[in-house]
Order: structure tokens, then C-alpha cells, then sequence
């Protein structure tokens, strides 16, 4: 079994060309298994960039911790 967590923020680009962000929490049980929890953030962003900022300034997060869908 893979221990290699997801990307903390996934970025997603809705039907209308806004992006909404999404923060994901890996743990794992006794046995080692990965639990994911997902966070979808209401608010969404013009750009990738306006979102990558928005996770920076209130998620502390750095570069690397994105994955886009």
C-alpha cells in the first residue's frame, strides 16, 4: 500500500470558468489505511492564482501542495 499522501489543496474548475478550492486532510488508521477528509471551501476564484493565494494567506500553503482537476 502506497503512504504517499494527496496534495493538501485540490483546485477544480467549475462549468463556468471559476475555480473553487478544496482542503484535504490524509490520516491514517491502526492499520495503516489513509483517511481523506474534504473540505470544500464555499467561496470560488476568478483564477488558479486567485485561489493558490487565498490558500496561502489563510492555509499557510506552499508550492508543491496543489493538484488540479
Amino acid at each position: 500500500m502506497s503512504r504517499i499522501p494527496l496534495k493538501p489543496y485540490l483546485l477544480t474548475k467549475d462549468e463556468e470558468g471559476r475555480f473553487t478550492l478544496t482542503v484535504r486532510e490524509t490520516r491514517y488508521n491502526s492499520q495503516g489505511y489513509p483517511l481523506v477528509t474534504a473540505t470544500r471551501i464555499d467561496e470560488t476564484f476568478q483564477t488558479a492564482n486567485a485561489a493558490r493565494s487565498h490558500a496561502r494567506e489563510h492555509f499557510g500553503a506552499e508550492a508543491g501542495q496543489f493538484a488540479m482537476k
